[in-house]
C-alpha cells in the first residue's frame, strides 16, 4: 500500500468516525422525542479485487471504510405487534369507559340512585296504609312517585346525551384520521422522491411511523412496507393509504340513538362508500353507540314502562277520599285516558296531576258503606307489598343493576389485562428502537478514539511523506 493511499484510507476513517459521531449526537438530541428510533452507521470495509483473475493478483491491503448509510433501529415484527396491541387496549378503554359513564348514569349505589328513590316510595306506601286519611302522608307519597318519575327522566337524560357525545368524539376522530391519512400519504410520496435522489429520509419514517401507530389507536389500522421505501394503511381489510393516495372517511347513520337499531352510525370511505370494520378506539365507540348505551336504555325504559303498568293497576284497585276509585298515576305525559303504556318511557314517563284526595288508599268500595269514606289503607299496603314481589320492580331494578355491574367490572378486568400486555410489547419495542444514553455514551468515546487514532495515521502518514520527498537523497544530513 502506498503511501498516498495509506493517506486516503485514514481519510475514509476520519469521515466514517465524524459521521459515528454526528449520528451519536442526532440520538442524544432526540432522546425525549417521541416517536424518534434511534440510528446507527453502518460501517462496511472497502477494498478488495473487483474482478478476480489468473493474472490479477494482488497483496495491498487499503481502501478504507464506508460510512454512507445510515439506518433506523427498528423491529418490523414488534412494530406489526405494537399496532395490533394498541388498537386493542384503545378499543377497551373506550369500552370500559363507556360502561362507566353509563354506571354514573343511574348512580348506583348510592342515595340519588332509582333505588333509593323506589325505597322511598314504598316507604310513603306503608306510611299512607298507617294514616290512610291523612292528607300529609298522601302528598308525601304524591312527592315521592314524582321525583322517581324526575330520577328515571334524570338516567335517561343522562344515556342521551352519552350517546350524543359518543357519537361527537367519534366524528371528531374520523376528521382527525383523515387529516392523518393525508399526511402519511404526502410523506410517501417525500420519502419515495428521497430515496430516488439519494437524501436521508429517516427523520421523515419516523414522522410517517408515529402516524401510522396513531391511527393504529385510532382505528386499528396496520402497516404494509414496499419495497419503494413507502408503507400502506389498511383497516379492517380495506386500504385507507396506497402510496401517495389517501382514502377519506366519514360517519354515516343516524344522529339520533331513538333511531340507532334502524340506521346504525358507521363509518364508510370517501368515495366508495365502502363500510369500514375498525378497530382501536372507533371500535370502542361505535360499540358504545350501536350496543351497550341503547341497550341500557331499552332496558330502562321497559323499568319505565313496568313501573307505569304495575303501579296504574294496583292504584285503580283501590278508592280515593271522593269516594271515585283510583286512576292512573303515571303516563307519558300526554294525560290521555286510558293510558297508553306503550308511549312510556323513562324520558317521557309523567306523574299525573293529582290531588293527594285522589290517591286511593282504600281498597273498600264507599257504595258498601253507604257513601263514607273508608279508612281501611288496605291499598295502599298492597301497593307497599309490590315491593316484596320477588320478580316485581325492585328485583327488576336490581338484576339491571346487577348485571351493568358485572359487564363493567369485565370490561375494566379485560382492560387491565390487556394493559400489561400492551405495556410490554411497548417496552420491548422501545428497548430495540428507543435511545440509551449509555449506550449512547459508549458509542461517542468509541467514535472519539476512533477519530484520534485516524488523525494519528494521518500525521504518520504526513511525516513518513515528509521524509521520503525532503531528506531522501540529500548529502551531509
Amino acid at each position: 500500500m502506498s503511501a498516498l493511499s495509506a493517506l486516503n484510507t485514514a481519510r475514509t476513517a476520519l469521515w466514517a468516525a465524524q459521521r459515528g459521531l454526528d449520528v451519536t449526537g442526532q440520538n442524544v438530541a432526540n432522546v425525549n422525542t417521541e416517536g424518534y428510533s434511534r440510528q446507527r452507521v453502518d460501517l462496511q470495509a472497502m477494498g478488495g479485487t473487483a474482478v478476480p483473475a489468473v493474472h490479477s493478483v494482488s497483496s495491498a491491503v487499503d481502501g478504507g471504510v464506508d460510512a454512507e448509510r445510515v439506518r433506523r433501529v427498528r423491529d418490523a415484527l414488534l412494530e406489526a405487534r405494537a399496532h395490533l396491541e394498541t388498537a386493542d387496549t384503545a378499543r377497551l378503554t373506550a369500552e370500559s369507559a363507556a360502561l362507566s359513564q353509563v354506571e354514573e348514569a343511574f348512580r348506583e349505589p348510592g342515595d340519588k340512585g332509582l333505588q333509593s328513590m323506589l325505597t322511598a316510595v314504598w316507604a310513603g306506601f306503608s306510611d299512607l296504609a298507617n294514616s290512610p286519611l291523612t292528607l300529609a302522608s298522601r302528598s308525601q307519597v304524591l312527592e315521592r312517585l314524582d321525583t322517581l318519575a324526575s330520577g328515571l327522566n334524570t338516567t335517561r337524560a343522562a344515556l342521551d346525551q352519552q350517546w350524543d357525545q359518543t357519537r361527537d368524539g367519534l366524528a371528531a376522530l374520523v376528521a382527525d384520521v383523515d387529516t392523518s391519512t393525508r399526511s402519511i400519504a404526502e410523506l410517501n410520496a417525500t420519502i419515495r422522491l428521497s430515496t430516488l435522489a439519494g437524501l436521508p429520509v429517516n427523520e421523515l419514517a419516523d414522522r410517517r411511523d408515529a402516524l401510522v401507530l396513531q391511527l393504529a389507536q385510532q382505528i386499528g389500522a396496520t402497516a404494509v412496507p414496499r419495497a419503494d421505501g413507502v408503507v400502506d394503511v389498511t383497516v379492517g381489510g380495506t386500504s385507507l393509504v396506497a402510496g401517495g393516495t389517501a382514502v377519506g372517511l366519514r360517519l354515516a347513520g343516524t344522529a339520533e340513538p331513538d333511531d340507532a337499531a334502524t340506521d346504525p352510525p358507521r363509518l364508510v370511505t370517501v368515495p366508495g362508500g365502502t363500510v369500514l370494520r375498525p378497530g382501536g378506539a372507533a371500535a370502542g365507540q361505535l360499540t358504545a353507540l350501536t350496543a351497550t348505551v341503547p341497550a341500557h336504555r331499552t332496558r330502562l325504559d321497559d323499568l319505565a314502562r313496568s313501573l307505569a303498568g304495575t303501579l296504574n293497576a294496583a292504584h285503580a284497585q283501590g278508592w280515593d277520599l271522593e269516594g271515585q276509585q283510583g286512576g292512573p298515576l303515571f303516563d307519558d305525559g300526554s294525560g290521555a285516558t286510558p293510558v297508553d303504556l306503550t308511549k312510556v318511557t323513562a324520558a317521557t314517563i309523567t306523574l299525573r296531576s293529582l290531588r293527594p284526595e285522589q290517591v286511593a288508599a282504600a281498597a273498600t268500595d264507599p257504595a258498601t258503606l253507604g257513601g263514607k269514606t273508608s279508612a281501611d289503607g288496605r291499598n295502599a299496603d298492597a301497593l307497599f307489598r309490590l315491593s316484596l314481589d320477588t320478580a316485581g320492580l325492585d328485583a327488576t331494578y336490581r338484576k339491571l343493576v346487577v348485571a351493568l355491574g358485572v359487564e363493567s367490572s369485565v370490561a375494566a378486568r379485560n382492560l387491565e389485562v390487556q394493559s400489561v400486555i400492551s405495556t410490554q410489547v411497548d417496552a420491548a419495542r422501545e428497548s430495540v428502537s428507543g435511545v440509551n444514553l449509555d449506550e449512547e455514551m459508549t458509542n461517542m468515546l468509541s467514535f472519539q478514539h476512533a477519530y484520534n487514532a485516524a488523525a494519528r495515521m494521518v500525521s504518520a502518514i504526513d511525516e513518513a511523506l515528509d521524509t521520503l520527498i525532503n531528506r531522501t537523497g540529500v548529502v551531509g544530513r
